[in-house]
């Protein structure tokens, strides 16, 4: 059989024809790898370059690698955080003829860590607080969409910072199936396979000396559970109000809003005798401040990220002569549609924003200082770097300065526990 490479971009074949496909990828030489931490796999996975892009190349049979592809591809249609594929290689031979397995490519996430290395430093207990609730978010924006995951564990997703969070990724998507609701069985299914495999690897990491001697692997691992119920809850569960009382719905839509998820639909009933009217959201879709960033100013963020760069946007509206006082804060325009109706246009002023306030202010870290930040990364930290020197002085410190102390005093400790980034 002929080797096949089936990609969604036309250019990657060209590209990846170039990498040593007749040898395994275990044996691949070191000239083609690109050394980044790598976590845990059935499979063996090894990281490269195709042109100027680095990308995760994993090998496996053939059906799984197709069915993966097209999984992941799904996915990507959906919105759902997960690895970009990017091609599946068939028909592979070494130099005498014998079969190889095929591979699956996908494209690797700039920034991104496994678990493992985020453990190579004893992680505190908050931290991996946060870790659970980005994996809790992560699974149920898949069960919303109707994806069984089959296999959610820590070791299947990749970790970016977001704002003082993290945004979970998935990373495996052999054993899931695409359905077009899932049953509440198929729900529990997932969420104790989450628990035992979680529960599973932080008992190893205990036995390795890497975890944190407060840290209770089997009350972590159940931790997933709890996060996820109460975060499954308040996303679909039926709320009843009394009639004509219908700002309480509003308040309802925010409150998800505020926790990152847009209301797309919704079924709202009046009971028979018109005394009460039940609400309830009928399609969540997340990403909702992430959206509005992107709509005002053209940014693409992590959600934690994009609420912390909309309120940084709307306080320096605050201080715009063309900015009427009282207007609807930014996240209140695009609810309401409704723009600033006797000054500049709320657009307007995020991009003048943009152009004057936040890329000078990222370009003035340089770029071999970043590590694996992006830039609303460093945004978001230098804005808390503003605050604890402003704390500390008792006034407002400039932006300016806030950039010199944290290059100066900030960086070098913070590059040490860094990874990387190869892009």
């Amino acid at each position: 059989m002929a080797l096949q490479i089936s990609a969604t971009d036309p250019e990657h074949p060209a590209l990846l024809l170039e990498l040593p496909w007749d040898v395994p990828l275990e044996d691949w030489p070191e000239e083609y790898l690109v050394p980044l931490p790598r976590g845990i796999s059935r499979h063996v996975v090894r990281y490269s370059r195709a042109g100027d892009e680095v990308i995760a190349v994993k090998e496996l049979a053939e059906r799984p690698a197709l069915r993966e592809y097209d999984m992941l591809r799904d996915l990507d249609r959906l919105g759902i955080p997960s690895v970009d594929p990017l091609a599946v290689v068939t028909g592979r031979t070494d130099a005498s003829g014998a079969p190889l397995e095929s591979v699956l490519i996908t494209r690797h996430l700039g920034g991104s860590m496994p678990y493992r290395s985020m453990f190579e430093t004893t992680m505190r207990p908050a931290t991996m607080h946060r870790l659970m609730d980005a994996l809790a978010v992560l699974l149920v924006r898949l069960h919303l969409a109707g994806f069984a995951w089959g296999d959610c564990s820590l070791s299947n997703t990749l970790f970016r910072r977001d704002a003082g969070a993290f945004a979970a990724y998935l990373v495996d998507a052999e054993t899931g199936d695409l359905h077009p609701q899932l049953s509440s069985g198929q729900r529990d299914y997932d969420l104790d396979l989450a628990r035992v495999n979680i529960s599973g690897e932080l008992l190893d990491l205990e036995a390795s000396g890497a975890l944190h001697p407060s840290v209770d692997p089997i009350e972590f691992g159940t931790e997933i559970c709890a996060r996820y119920r109460g975060l499954w809850e308040e996303l679909t569960r039926a709320s009843v109000y009394p009639a004509g009382k219908y700002h309480y719905i509003e308040r309802r839509i925010r409150r998800l809003n505020d926790l990152g998820f847009d209301v797309a639909e919704m079924q709202i009933e009046h009971a028979s005798n018109g005394d009460t009217v039940s609400f309830v959201p009928k399609v969540v879709d997340a990403g909702h401040h992430q959206r509005q960033l992107l709509r005002l100013t053209g940014l693409d963020a992590e959600e934690n990220q994009a609420r912390r760069l909309l309120n940084d946007l709307e306080s320096w509206m605050a201080t715009q002569d063309d900015y009427t006082p009282g207007a609807p804060a930014p996240s209140s325009r695009l609810r309401s549609n409704r723009g600033n109706l006797h000054g500049t246009r709320p657009e307007v002023l995020a991009h003048r924003w943009v152009r004057e306030v936040f890329r000078p202010t990222v370009r003035a870290v340089p770029l071999e200082l970043r590590g694996a930040m992006d830039p609303a990364e460093i945004y978001h930290q230098l804005l808390e770097h503003r605050w604890y020197l402003s704390e500390r002085a008792q006034h407002d410190i400039g932006l300016d300065a806030v950039v010199e102390d944290y290059i100066r005093n900030i960086l070098p400790m913070a590059r040490q526990t860094l990874q990387p980034t190869a892009e």
